[in-house]
């Protein structure tokens, strides 16, 4: 089939990738020359320094001959005429910190591919098309799609919703093997034509193949994300706190206790300053946002919002709080930008969050590293005479008096080892719990651990 993608951000990309792989001919358009140009390259490096999610640049290069980028939206409107779907894979961001979802992206590439299609087969319109949600948008988005394409004289079409479900650094591999395809339409039709598009996945025993409603869709995405983020914080604000309380409590054993249990389950305990990323949060707040207009109850929802930024700046407190270490012309190293391992993605990661608030300390520098965001990260914080970029690690934590582990990335389970080298001590504040394997003897070095998920551990 041929396939239309607008946005060749990560689920554009990721999902297009996937689609070309399956045998579908794939034009991604984009108004960013730059990326469209990267992910053109058919170099598997250059691709992922753009999208750096494992695995994208091999698919994009083994499936040239079925995709194709262009900022060009001429080759769009030829590309129409043919086109049998068109998904919709814009970014929706918060509009500040009010849980309300900023669809202008959304509104203007509905508004620039409605004009396409009214001109397309030479105006006449034949070719039956389904205008596709992948982007997450409230509840209610399905209609006004089709009422803003009836305005704008479009016929002969379809609206469908189609969430993505995918995990950043897991993406292509989760989108070859799905655990579930969610579709929303209303009518028959549409149902039949997503299922050949999505026929590998729905003739399988493997795959959760789900036809429900658009509304029904849409709000099935925005409640599995909150239904993420609250199992998150609860872990870091009630179990990863109860561990801090209680000298004879280890994180991972309790964690054993609880994801053994079948009722509870196992994912999600991992112990962390915040949650991060581009979809939890945001989708959280958007639910909170929609229901507060339908007058309904939102504290649960906002409360798991609170947990996550009270737990980012309880980790920051407490190395003056426990430590009592003075921020003052301290030189800080942070391990990891990304908001979390196998991506370079940095929205609301933690080690943006964490520099803003040492900045406003006084400090004397910020030494920063991370295998792949570096790049991204400089755009919120340009290199200066205070925050300098690192080579990689042993670099970054030469000369730190502090040394903050914010991003998930393996290799940093060596840190602890590089520490040990150093001719000081500088205070570790641990917050992924990524050198507990090495606690106890950092301990009996002389070194101060704060840590998320244990009580403040002094040298001896």
């Amino acid at each position: 089939m041929n396939l239309l993608y607008l946005g060749a951000g990560f689920v554009g990309s990721c999902s297009a990738a996937v689609a070309a792989n399956s045998g579908h001919k794939t034009l991604i358009y984009d108004i960013d020359k730059e990326r469209v140009e990267l992910l053109s390259s058919g170099d598997r490096d250059v691709i992922e320094s753009c999208l750096s999610e494992p695995g994208l640049g091999d698919l994009l290069a083994r499936n040239n001959e079925r995709v194709k980028f262009t900022f060009d939206f001429s080759e769009v409107e030829r590309f129409l005429s043919d086109c049998d779907a068109i998904f919709i894979c814009v970014p929706t961001p918060e509009i500040g910190e009010t849980g309300e979802s900023d669809l202008k992206y959304f509104y203007d590439a509905l508004d620039k591919v409605s004009r396409g299609l009214i001109n397309r087969n030479a105006q006449k319109q034949d070719k039956y098309v389904l205008m596709v949600n992948k982007s997450t948008v409230p509840i209610d988005t399905a209609y006004k799609t089709k009422l803003l394409l009836e305005k704008a004289g479009v016929k002969n079409f379809g609206v469908v919703s189609n969430p993505e479900f995918l995990v950043m650094g897991k993406a292509i591999h989760d989108s070859i093997k799905p655990d579930r395809i969610v579709i929303g339409a209303w009518g028959q039709k549409d149902f039949e034509v997503m299922r050949k598009i999505y026929r590998h996945f729905f003739d399988s025993p493997t795959v959760h193949y789900i036809e429900v409603n658009p509304q029904e869709a849409a709000a099935g995405k925005l409640l599995a994300n909150y239904y993420l983020f609250n199992k998150l914080a609860n872990c870091f604000d009630v179990m990863g706190r109860t561990c801090e309380a209680f000298e004879e409590l280890k994180f991972e054993n309790l964690r054993g206790i609880l994801s053994s249990d079948s009722r509870i389950g196992s994912w999600g305990f991992f112990d962390s300053l915040c949650v991060g990323g581009s979809c939890l949060i945001k989708d959280s707040r958007s639910l909170m946002h929609q229901l507060r207009l339908k007058n309904k109850n939102v504290a649960l929802i906002n409360e798991t919002y609170l947990a996550n930024k009270r737990q980012l700046e309880h980790f920051v407190d407490r190395a003056e709080k426990e430590a009592g270490f003075d921020w003052r012309q301290k030189k800080v190293a942070i391990l990891g930008l990304a908001f979390k391992r196998d991506t370079n993605d940095i929205r609301d990661s933690a080690a943006v969050k964490i520099t803003g608030l040492i900045l406003s300390k006084n400090i004397k520098e910020i030494t920063v590293y991370d295998p792949a965001a570096m790049k991204n990260f400089k755009r919120f914080f340009p290199p200066s005479d205070i925050i300098k970029y690192s080579a990689n690690e042993a670099e970054a934590i030469k000369d730190a008096d502090v040394v903050i582990i914010v991003t998930d990335w393996p290799q940093f389970r060596e840190a602890g080892d590089l520490v040990m080298q150093l001719s000081k001590n500088p205070l570790i504040m641990d917050g992924r719990r990524m050198l507990q394997h090495k606690y106890d003897e950092l301990q009996n070095k002389g070194y101060n651990i704060i840590a998320v998920g244990s009580p403040f551990l002094k040298g001896k």
